[in-house]
């Protein structure tokens, strides 16, 4: 029987998909043709590219491939014989197979593409679980019977040699590997002193493993960053370093070693292998079979079932430890996130204008980046990002738009980053580039602006520095609609401060170009364009140029015809802000909102959405008086749906919507007795919405 986990045990992993026994219902000759299978997908492993270990792989190869000698001349009977020793046949080839996959894994890793530096970080590891894959299948075919299987005696002389050979071979980390990480060790300590290390060390290394490429290197990145993403016990700190260290060591070496950017092509073969991959998935493999909801953070147990990760947990804190699907007693809890179904969920989300939520887990990356991780890994970023403002400020048209990309790249998901580029002096060398009549140029420094606009003191840098003119004449006559977009993004995080709120609003045709753009723009343009509207109505002397833009037209028509829901959201929580003026709320029901808003509280799924719902119906009815009051008292479905906010929604929806539901009845009893409150006495001016 499995052993129960608990929440002790560790749950990291090396890097693959951890190895299982098979199910003790298998019957023997069943394991024994998957236990040859196994080996020969394990010699097919022979042609691949390995970072380390590269004669301790060979050698492992080599004796697979004895092994599937005497496992071809196996033949198990039907029915088997009685056994000599109780399940002594299903034993050894259990044992046989479960081996047989933990080699494959680690065979895997060592070639896999993005893990090679760690790899070879951990090759002392690595080269222990060669040894110990070893030695186990040397004691697997020791349990197997001959007597009880039909094995010649040529075949029990290899298993024997096999035995024998498992067991005498030393799997020690090759010399090549030590001499290769030592001088790894040494760039890293460059890296800790300030000094930046000779190109010709850097090269050595990535060569090496097999680096060859700034595609290989954002490769590496990405592995990396994903590793960290994962939650790791205090006892592991030293395995964060390194990988922040490595991390550190690969963004510089992209940026500094590599001229040519090739990771355009790989992206478009990437997307176009999902799309048609898309074309032969059935989407509710999407859904999570606990849920039954699109999967967010799609995670695989090991019995190679995926759930979405709130669920699995959620299961797991309730004291099951079964697989939900097959109820099978799991050796483990963890969790291995399944990041080709999320890539494959967020390209169908994409291809069906469906909102793909962000995981909790991703927020929490952003926050673990406020610190490097490592000595070395801060010292390789300071001196990267001074690198990078020195190629903008004097480098060719090449290096700058090179160096923008970089800086784009390397702001968009780690504060750290963006504030080693604040510092080294990025910024005003970026807004000169936006000025540029190349479009990539343009398009790269705006979106770099856009990822350094978040830290918070860019923001005075930006508009020290005349950025705020600079900014608006992108989103007005940017060369491609990706740069208007960022442009857009921009002044949303620029209008965080109040007074820079004040003089966005002051610049001419700004907020009508927004609203232009909300109206007629890509959907990501709409959501950029929304999100600084809302931002700049936080200032009161905005309302008055956003009424005038013609901007709750537009939303109304946006409610309308949006099929995305996260962007009926934005339109809402705009409409809200715009109605807590009484001008504002005129406009709304002028445009005949009223109704519309009153299906999307009663037909919406989301929290978030029926709560801008609720908080807009409650300013209108504020502002609006008796006429509008009235329209909602003749809903009758409409108090249905403020209850059940009551008990399902947040705290802050529960209180607008207790308030509503108070506003409606009030009125309800003083119309009966023919008397109102004095707020409704009074003469309305809106007759129509």
């Amino acid at each position: 029987m499995a052993k129960r986990p608990t929440a002790a045990e560790p749950t990291r992993r090396t890097l693959t998909f951890p190895a299982v026994h098979p199910s003790d219902r298998t019957p023997p000759s069943a394991l024994l043709s998957s236990v040859a299978d196994l080996a020969r997908s394990i010699l097919a492993c022979k042609s691949g590219r390995f970072a380390c270990n590269r004669r301790n792989a060979a050698e492992s190869i080599r004796n697979v491939a004895n092994l599937l000698i005497f496992l071809e001349e196996v033949v198990v009977p039907t029915p088997p014989p009685p056994p000599r020793a109780p399940g002594s046949v299903a034993l050894g080839l259990s044992e046989l197979h479960l081996e047989l996959r933990k080699l494959r894994c680690l065979l895997e890793d060592c070639t896999r593409d993005g893990a090679r530096a760690w790899m070879l970080v951990k090759s002392e590891r690595v080269a222990g679980q060669f040894r110990s894959s070893a030695r186990a299948m040397a004691t697997a075919l020791d349990v197997l019977p001959m007597e009880d299987v039909g094995v010649p005696v040529e075949a029990r002389e290899i298993a024997g040699l096999f035995v024998r050979h498992a067991r005498k071979v030393r799997f020690e980390v090759d010399v090549d590997d030590r001499t290769a990480l030592s001088d790894l060790m040494s760039i890293l300590s460059r890296f800790e002193c300030g000094i930046a290390p000779e190109r010709s060390a850097l090269q050595r290394v990535l060569d090496y493993v097999g680096v060859r490429s700034w595609t290989d290197c954002h490769k590496e990145i990405r592995f990396l960053d994903a590793e960290l993403g994962f939650e790791f016990s205090s006892v592991e700190k030293r395995e964060v370093e390194i990988l922040s260290s490595l991390m550190g060591l690969m963004c510089y070496c992209r940026c500094v070693l590599f001229k040519v950017v090739d990771i355009e092509s790989n992206r478009q073969s990437n997307e176009e292998h999902a799309i048609k991959v898309l074309d032969h998935i059935n989407p509710d493999d999407f859904r999570c079979p606990i849920s039954l909801e699109l999967m967010v953070d799609p995670v695989t147990t090991v019995t190679g079932h995926t759930y979405d990760r709130a669920s699995i947990v959620k299961w797991f804190r309730a004291g099951n430890f079964t697989c939900p699907k097959t109820g099978e007693m799991l050796a483990s809890t963890e969790l291995v996130p399944n990041a080709a179904i999320r890539r494959l969920i967020e390209q169908y989300c994409s291809e069906n204008g469906i909102p793909f939520a962000e995981s909790a887990r991703k927020n929490r990356d952003i926050t673990r980046t406020v610190l490097a991780g490592s000595v070395a890994a801060e010292g390789a970023m300071k001196m990267l990002a001074s690198y990078l403002a020195s190629r903008l400020e004097v480098g060719t048209g090449v290096e700058r738009n090179r160096a923008a990309y970089e800086i784009r790249l390397l702001a968009k998901t780690s504060i750290f980053n963006r504030s080693c580029l604040v510092e080294a002096g990025a910024i005003p060398p970026l807004l000169k580039l936006l000025t540029s009549r190349d479009s990539s140029i343009q398009e790269n420094a705006i979106a770099a602006l856009l990822n350094l606009s978040k830290h918070s003191k860019s923001k005075a840098i930006i508009v020290k520095n005349g950025g705020l003119a600079l900014v608006v004449k992108v989103l007005k006559y940017g060369h491609k609609v990706e740069a208007r977009q960022h442009a857009a993004a921009t002044l949303f995080y620029l209008a965080s401060i109040e007074e820079y709120r004040k003089l966005i609003g002051e610049i001419p045709e700004t907020i009508t170009v927004l609203v232009e753009m909300v109206k007629n723009g890509t959907s990501r343009g709409k959501k950029n364009a929304l999100v600084a509207v809302f931002g700049l109505l936080m200032h009161h002397g905005n309302h008055r140029r956003v009424l005038a833009s013609g901007a709750v037209p537009v939303l109304v028509q946006q409610l309308k015809s949006s099929d995305r829901e996260d962007f009926v959201i934005d339109c809402l929580a705009v409409l809200s802000s715009i109605a807590e003026k009484s001008e504002g709320t005129s406009v709304i029901l002028r445009a005949s909102a009223l109704y519309i808003i009153m299906g999307i509280l009663n037909s919406s799924t989301s929290r978030v959405g029926r709560e801008h719902c609720v908080t807009l119906l409650l300013a209108l009815c504020i502002n609006g008086g008796a006429e509008v009051i009235s329209n909602l008292v003749k809903s009758s479905s409409l108090m249905q749906s403020l209850y059940s906010l009551l008990s399902e929604g947040t705290s802050r929806a529960s209180k607008k919507a207790s308030a509503l539901i108070r506003l409606l009845q009030d009125f309800s009893e003083r119309r009966s007795c023919g008397s109102l409150p004095a707020i409704f006495q009074q003469e309305q001016s809106v007759h129509a919405w």
